[in-house]
Order: C-alpha cells, then structure tokens, then sequence
C-alpha cells in the first residue's frame, strides 16, 4: 500500500528565477517543477524554449508574472550547431531526411560572405513545426496531419552572428536576434545559401535581455538547496524592469497611481517607467506621455507588503 502523498503548503513567492532549461522537457514541465520546489502560490514564464533547447528560461513568480509580457520582446542570443548536407522536416534532428547532398570544403571566406547576408534585416517564412496559428490552430498540428499551409514571411533583425565549422559537416552558429526570430529558420537558410542544407542538432539560448546563463541555475542544483538557499536564488521582481525609467512618488501619488489614476508632472516622454514609493518600494510600470504618468501594470497593496517585507501601511 502506498503511502499518501504529501501536499505542498504553497506560499506567496515574488521574484525572478533564472533556470537553464535542461535538454527534453518542456518548459511548462520546468516551471512547475520549479513552483514546486519554490512552494510558490503563482508563476509563469517569459516565453518558451523548446523540448530540444536548452538554457536560459527566466522564470516569474508572484507579482513577477505581471511583468513577464515584457521581457518576451527582448533580444535573445542563441548557440547553435547545425549539421550541412542533410534536411530534415522539422529543420532539427526530430524531424525525418527529407534530402542528402555532399558537403563542400567551406573556407573563412564562405563562412564571411554568409555572416554578412544574414546580419541584419532579414526575411525569415516560420516552419510548419511551430507554435504559430493558422485559423487557431498551432502550425504544427496541420504539419503531424501531414498538411502544409502557405505562410507569409515575416521581418526580424539578426543583431549580431558567428559562424565556425567545429567539423566539415558541422557549422557553429552564434546569433543574437530579435523577438520572433526562429533559429531552425537561421539554420536552414545559411544551409540553403551554403548549396548543401542544414539542419539543427542542438540549440541552446545563452542571453535572454539582460540575463544569461552565469547567473542561471538547473533544477537538479535547485533541488540540492534548503528552502532558503532555493529563496536567495530569486531575482528582484524588478529585474524585469531593467532599462526602465525611475519615477520616485510621495505618499500621496503613491497612493493615487496604485489606483489607477494619472499623476502630472515635469516628466519626458517615455514608453517605459519603473514606478517607486517614498520608501522605494516597487509600484508598478506605466509610461509617460505629455507630462501624465500612465499606469500600465499595478502591484496589489498586499503585494508590496510581502514583496517589502513592511509591516507599515501601503499609501492607499
């Protein structure tokens, strides 16, 4: 007879968790592994990586989550290795060969002209395995059924790109990209463009916006702390905020912003404000324009409490 299994207490948790993603779950399995652990009340992510993919998966927590659609349009910087001369359907080793072809002798001088096409402005079609939807249903459900769909190209910005064979028929691809960017994409089109195809064997993200994988943590090191151990590892909640304008408010806006209401002053333009009480406790984002503090994310009062610690009122 088993024994019966002990429920979690979950708890109010606030804060980033920065998780490198191991190889062949998905990231929804990452993050509930890791709200558990936590014993966190609330979370979510910032976007996923694939089965496949590994590395940084910021993951949010508490009042966190209501800042998380605002790092999904950060760049990401990816490492990847693709293998030339093999196509396959999915445009990584999942899928099956679809076409074979020899592999040149590629020189530095190839791999530079290629490095040059593909910085910049770029034109990229998804591939039918992804997540993208088409009459509301996922890309790559029509292509399990066997189906494909035309699909417009879409414009993103490859900011910065390495390229290195480590073997003759493996290319070492260092990018990063800007929201939307599909690296299987990357792949197959610096194939295409090699005369020989590609397609991808391992992906790993190394940076997501300001975060990359020195501050990361597995889950296997998570599971090996102490509750306050696995506590130290969060990130402020706003850490999301990074690159936002500070706005410092007295009580009496303080309290007028956390409801709702426009405050006026002296301020520029700006799309992005990370908004402070007289005690410097987080109040929420919100924008600037002609001169009005707009909100657009609110913490709650009994947020600000536990994400302070503060036993005083919350300006109302």
């Amino acid at each position: 007879m088993h024994a019966p299994r002990t429920r979690v207490q979950r708890r109010p948790v606030h804060g980033v968790l920065l998780l490198d993603k191991p190889l062949e779950i998905s990231s929804n399995d990452a993050l509930q592994k890791a709200k558990w652990l936590l014993r966190a009340e609330k979370a979510g992510h910032t976007g996923t990586l694939d089965p496949l993919a590994t590395g940084v998966l910021p993951l949010c927590f508490g009042a966190a989550t209501k800042f998380s659609q605002l790092h999904l349009d950060a760049d990401k910087t990816y490492e990847a290795t693709a293998r030339l001369g093999m196509r396959t359907s999915t445009g990584d080793a999942e899928g099956e060969v679809i076409e074979q072809r020899p592999v040149p002798h590629f020189t530095q001088h190839h791999l530079d002209e290629m490095r040059v096409l593909f910085t910049g402005p770029i034109a990229q079609v998804p591939p039918m395995h992804s997540a993208l939807k088409r009459d509301g249903k996922p890309l790559y459900e029509y292509a399990r059924a066997g189906q494909e769909v035309e699909r417009a190209a879409r414009d993103v910005h490859v900011h910065e790109l390495r390229l290195e064979l480590t073997a003759p028929d493996l290319l070492r691809i260092v990018a990063k990209v800007s929201k939307g960017t599909y690296i299987r994409t990357l792949g197959e089109d610096i194939g295409a463009a090699l005369g020989c195809g590609a397609h991808l064997v391992a992906l790993r993200r190394i940076a997501t916006g300001p975060f990359d994988l020195a501050r990361c943590v597995t889950l296997k090191e998570l599971e090996g702390l102490d509750e306050a151990q696995r506590m130290a590892r969060l990130l402020p909640v706003d850490s999301l905020l990074q690159g936002h304008q500070r706005v410092d408010l007295g009580t009496e806006d303080a309290g007028r912003f956390l409801s709702g209401l426009r405050r006026r002053g002296t301020w520029a333009n700006a799309p992005l404000v990370a908004v402070y009480g007289p005690d410097g406790q987080l109040l929420g984002a919100a924008h600037i324009q002609a001169g009005e503090l707009i909100p657009t994310r609110l913490l709650s009062p009994i947020e600000i409490k536990q994400i302070s610690g503060s036993t005083e009122p919350v300006p109302v």
